[in-house]
């Protein structure tokens, strides 16, 4: 099968939300043993990944260094921890091949995602990313354009964009290596995002955050992946959450899964956007989708680990 394999963005930092060089390093090689799991058994694979803890780290050094340089524009912080990440999972990944003696070569590529200029998300900036700062600390990075809003007792904290992707631009060079047996690294952090210029169609990054595990599910559609997994920090989706009724989902359609979410069970911030994605390819491809620990990726693709989310047809089997 060919499967787009999604890494959360805690795939890559270590377990207490650090994000040194050494804990990515270790992150990265740990993120490699199950994508080479996948790749020996025989699958074609291409991954995307979050870049959340990376980007934040880039924002920190654009605050400390804003009155001294001009701060880096947002689609350059997800191009930077794109190629970035992309370097240290076709590090590890090719190792942990080599050691399962699967040999096949690994490509990263930086990749942009096309959003729409008028898109509500892009019209009104909500989306809260990075540290709080005392008011006097914002002015100098608002100074530079930058939208800040007042938490209150928090502090003021910078908010962005966060437009629906549309299209990943550079599918086409995906699935050429894709078809051509390279194990594919893309579309990370939600790939760069780009606007078409109305009067000649150039494209042009803009501050703005894609939800990454909506544009996976743009993505696997793009290239025919047989099967989307969202690999995270938990092994199932769970139904109350928290409560005294907690349970978890093993197989599920996509009319009973939408069910839940209607009534509210996953959390905008954490599990919503994972489920959103997992029934954006089903609905859209007729395939299925499967959200599981990043520990469990084989069994999950087997059925016996994870989430699997099955088009509403499979009620019947």
């Amino acid at each position: 099968m060919r499967v787009l394999c999604a890494l959360g963005g805690n795939a890559l930092s270590s377990p207490d939300g650090r994000a040194r060089p050494e804990d990515q390093i270790a992150a990265a090689a740990r993120a490699a043993a199950g994508l080479a799991d996948l790749v020996a058994a025989g699958h074609e694979v291409v991954v995307t990944h979050g870049n959340g803890p990376q980007v934040g780290n880039l924002l920190v050094k654009n605050e400390l260094a804003a009155a001294v340089v001009p701060p880096v524009p947002l689609d350059w912080c997800v191009a930077q921890t794109q190629a970035t990440i992309g370097v240290l999972l076709s590090n590890a990944l090719e190792h942990e091949l080599h050691v399962r003696g699967a040999h096949r070569p690994v490509a990263a590529l930086v990749t942009r995602t096309l959003v729409q200029v008028d898109d509500p998300g892009m019209l009104e900036p909500s989306k809260p990313i990075g540290r709080y700062l005392p008011r006097d600390e914002a002015q100098v990075l608002i100074d530079h354009g930058e939208v800040w809003r007042d938490f209150g007792a928090k502090g003021w904290r910078r908010v962005v964009a966060s437009p629906q992707p549309q299209q990943i631009i550079d599918v086409p060079a995906v699935r050429a290596l894709a078809d051509s047996g390279y194990v594919v690294i893309a579309g990370g952090g939600g790939g760069v995002p780009v606007v078409a210029d109305p009067e000649d169609g150039v494209l042009h990054g803009v501050e703005a955050v894609i939800d990454k595990d909506l544009a996976a599910a743009v993505l696997a559609e793009a290239v025919a992946a047989d099967v989307l997994v969202i690999a995270t920090d938990v092994p199932q989706v769970l139904l109350g959450y928290g409560t005294p009724s907690e349970r978890a989902l093993g197989h599920v359609t996509l009319g009973e899964l939408q069910a839940h979410a209607d009534a509210g069970e996953f959390g905008a911030g954490s599990m919503g956007p994972k489920v959103e994605a997992a029934m954006r390819f089903v609905r859209q491809t007729g395939r299925r989708a499967s959200i599981c620990a990043l520990d469990d990726i084989v069994p999950a693709l087997a059925g016996t680990a994870g989430t699997l989310v099955k088009p509403d047809l499979e009620r019947i089997n």
